[in-house]
């Protein structure tokens, strides 16, 4: 077994779990999203992103894009939640959380991109 694919799947798959994970609840409740697990979102996914560097295969440019993806809508939430919090003194109303959700959530879309892929590439390879 490789080890290194092992890492590489593990971090991929997480990615998508974690993401999930922050992303179910009530859209507007703060309190179903907490901004530590989108930290560890965040985290999980930079470290999948670099991981993907490495493949100079065509599905790897796609994995590499659908991570660069995920990690673009992470940011921008992360940013939101910020700026509502610190720099508007606004707050998460029920708009801003909805906002942050709804980036997080293509970001899970873009996760199960990568996941398929990754799934289709494992049954194509040949022994």
């Amino acid at each position: 077994m490789n080890s290194e694919k092992v890492i590489f799947n593990f971090f991929i798959v997480l990615a998508l779990t974690l993401n999930f994970g922050f992303v179910f609840g009530a859209i507007e409740d703060p309190a179903h999203h907490p901004v530590y697990e989108l930290f560890a979102v965040i985290v999980v996914n930079l470290i999948a992103t670099i991981l993907k560097f490495g493949d100079r295969t065509q599905v790897g440019a796609i994995l590499l894009s659908t991570s660069l993806v995920a990690l673009l809508q992470l940011f921008v939430a992360a940013i939101i939640w910020f700026v509502a919090n610190y720099v508007t003194g606004s707050g998460l109303t029920p708009a801003v959380m909805a906002s942050i959700v709804s980036l997080s959530a293509g970001a899970v879309l873009a996760n199960v991109v990568s996941v398929i892929l990754l799934l289709i590439e494992t049954v194509m390879l040949r022994r």
